[in-house]
C-alpha cells in the first residue's frame, strides 16, 4: 500500500506539473492526491510515525494546515481592499523618468521592496498593470515584466509574509521574523541587484522611452479620495502581524485577523468617492473584496500540504531525507537543488516536504537557505513560481524567448544570492 501511495503522490504531482497542457486547474489533482493518499492509509491500517491514531494525526495536520490557511486568506482579504480602493496607485503614479535603464531599476526596486509586503503574484499584477500602461511596445513591455518577476520573487523571499513558502517556515517556527530578515535582506538583495547591473550592459535598455502623457494622466487620475489611507492602513496591518507575533507569541494568523478587522473597519469609515450611494459603497466593501479572492488557490495549498502529510506520517519523507543525506552530505547543496528544481515544480510542496524531512532548530542555516532558494528559483524559468506564469499569461511572455534572453540573468542573480546566504551564516555565526 506505500507503493500506491508514492505512485498517487507521484500522478498527482505529475498532473500539477503540467496543468496547462492538461488543461486542467492544479486544484483537482492536489485535493484528490491529498485526499486518496489518507484513504490508502486507513483502508490499509499503516501504522502512524508518531503512534497516535489517524483521526489525531488528521486532526493535528489539519490544525497546522489551517493556520497557514486562515493567514493567507486574511492576508489576500487586506491586498483585495487596498486594491478595490486603487491604494497601490498612490505608489506607481510617483513614477516619471522616461530613462530605459532608470526606469527599470526604479519598477524593479519598486516591485521588490511592495513583494516584501504582500505576496509576490499581487505585486507582480499591480507592476504588470502599470507598465501596460505606460508602455505600447511590447517588446519593451517583455523585458520590463520579466525583471518584474525576478524582483517579486526576491522581494519575497526575505520577509514572513512575503512569499508562502517564507510564511509555511515562518508558521511552522522553522525562522524567526528578525532572524529570517537579518539573514535573507542581503543574498535577496543581491539576487535582484546583479540582474540589474547586467542589464545595463545590454542594448535593450539603452535610451529613452516614449511614454504617452494621455495614458500617464489616465493614470494619474485611477485614484479615489480613500486610496492613501487604505494603502497605509494596509500595509500597516501587514506589518503589524510579525510585531505581534514576537510580543505576544500567539500563531501568526492571531495577529492577520487582528490587522484584517482593522482595515475592515476603515474601509467602511472612509468614504471613497463624494456623495457616494449604497450600491457604490458595496463596490469597495469587504464582502467584495471576499469574493475577489482565488479560492482554488486555497484550496490547492490544503490538497498539496493534506498530502505531504500523509507521506510524513507514515514515515516516507523520514526515509527520503536520510537517503539524500547519504547521497548528497551537503545540505548547502540540497537547499540549492530545491531552488533550481522550484523552477519546474510548484515550490509550496517542495518546502512542505522539507520541512517534514528535516529536523533541525529554529533558525538553523538551512531553513533560511530553502526560504531563499524556493522563493528566488523560480525565476529561472517563467513557469517556475506564480508570477511568472501571471506575467506570461499577462504579457504572453513565450517559454523559449524568457529561457534565451532571462534565464541566465535570473540564475546569475541566484548564484549570487546562494553565495550571499553561505556568506551572511558565516558573517552571524
Amino acid at each position: 500500500m506505500t507503493i500506491l501511495i508514492i505512485l498517487i503522490f507521484i500522478i498527482g504531482y505529475g498532473m500539477i506539473v503540467f496543468e496547462h497542457p492538461l488543461k486542467m486547474d492544479k486544484t483537482i489533482p492536489a485535493i484528490l492526491m491529498g485526499i486518496l493518499c489518507w484513504t490508502c492509509i486507513a483502508l490499509a491500517n499503516l501504522p502512524i510515525s508518531d503512534h497516535t491514531s489517524i483521526d489525531q494525526a488528521l486532526q493535528f495536520h489539519l490544525g497546522q494546515t489551517s493556520e497557514i490557511l486562515i493567514f493567507l486568506l486574511g492576508a489576500m482579504t487586506i491586498v483585495e481592499l487596498v486594491d478595490l480602493h486603487k491604494g497601490f496607485n498612490v505608489i506607481t503614479n510617483r513614477i516619471h523618468t522616461r530613462k530605459k535603464i532608470t526606469l527599470l531599476w526604479t519598477i524593479s526596486w519598486m516591485t521588490f521592496f511592495l513583494s516584501a509586503v504582500l505576496d509576490n503574484l499581487t505585486t507582480t499584477i499591480v507592476m504588470l498593470s502599470l507598465i501596460r500602461k505606460l508602455m505600447n511596445d511590447r517588446n519593451d513591455r517583455l523585458w520590463y515584466a520579466s525583471f518584474i518577476v525576478i524582483a517579486s520573487n526576491a522581494g519575497g523571499a526575505w520577509t514572513p509574509i512575503g512569499d508562502v513558502t517564507t510564511t509555511m517556515l515562518w508558521i511552522d517556527g522553522k525562522v524567526s521574523a528578525l532572524k529570517l530578515i537579518e539573514n535573507l535582506a542581503l543574498p535577496s538583495l543581491l539576487c535582484l541587484a546583479v540582474p540589474l547591473i547586467l542589464a545595463g550592459f545590454l542594448s535593450v535598455f539603452k535610451g529613452s522611452l516614449q511614454l504617452h502623457e494621455a495614458s500617464h494622466q489616465d493614470l494619474k487620475a485611477e485614484k479615489v479620495m480613500s486610496s492613501k489611507i487604505m494603502l497605509i492602513a494596509g500595509v500597516s496591518a501587514l506589518l503589524f502581524v510579525p510585531v505581534f507575533k514576537t510580543i505576544t507569541h500567539l500563531p501568526p494568523w492571531t495577529g492577520m485577523m487582528i490587522g484584517l478587522a482593522f482595515v475592515w473597519i476603515v474601509s467602511e469609515i472612509v468614504d471613497p468617492e463624494d456623495n457616494i450611494t449604497p450600491d457604490r459603497k458595496h463596490k469597495y466593501s469587504a464582502k467584495h473584496a471576499l469574493s475577489r479572492i482565488e479560492l482554488p488557490s486555497i484550496l490547492f495549498f490544503l490538497g498539496i500540504l493534506t498530502a505531504i502529510n500523509a507521506l510524513e506520517s507514515i514515515g516516507i519523507l523520514h526515509h527520503l531525507s536520510t537517503w539524500l543525506d547519504q547521497m548528497i552530505p551537503s545540505k548547502d547543496i540540497i537547499a540549492m537543488l530545491i531552488g533550481v528544481f522550484s523552477a519546474v515544480i510548484d515550490n509550496v510542496p517542495l518546502v512542505a516536504a522539507a520541512i517534514g524531512m528535516y529536523d533541525v532548530p529554529m533558525d538553523a542555516k538551512l531553513w533560511h537557505f530553502i526560504a531563499f532558494s524556493a522563493g528566488t528559483g523560480g525565476s529561472m524559468l517563467i513557469i517556475g513560481s506564480a508570477a511568472g506564469v501571471a506575467a506570461m499569461g499577462i504579457e504572453k511572455i513565450d517559454f523559449i524567448w524568457y529561457l534565451k534572453k532571462i534565464s541566465w540573468l535570473a540564475a546569475l542573480g541566484f548564484i549570487a544570492g546562494c553565495l550571499g546566504v553561505i556568506a551572511m551564516d558565516a558573517m552571524l555565526a
